[in-house]
C-alpha cells in the first residue's frame, strides 16, 4: 500500500484563526466596555475604538481562514 504524502497546512489559515480569536476576545471587551462605560475614559473612547478593530480583527481573520480552508483539506 503506498501513502499518500501528508500536506501542510499554510501559515496563513493559522494566521486566520489567531485573528479570529483575537478578534473575538477584543470585540466583545468592546461591547462590554459599550454597554458598562468607564467613568474615567481618554479623549477619543468616545469613537469605541475597540468595536473597531475588533470587528476588522474578525473580518481579517475570515477571510484568511476561509480562502485557506480549502487549499489545506486532504
Amino acid at each position: 500500500m503506498e501513502q499518500q504524502p501528508v500536506k501542510m497546512k499554510p501559515i496563513w489559515y493559522f494566521v486566520g484563526l489567531m485573528l479570529l480569536a483575537m478578534g473575538i476576545i477584543v470585540l466583545g471587551s468592546g461591547i462590554y466596555h459599550y454597554i458598562h462605560p468607564e467613568l474615567v475614559s481618554t479623549k477619543l473612547s468616545q469613537l469605541h475604538p475597540e468595536l473597531w478593530w475588533g470587528a476588522i480583527m474578525v473580518i481579517a481573520g475570515l477571510i484568511f481562514f476561509l480562502t485557506h480552508r480549502a487549499s489545506s483539506s486532504n
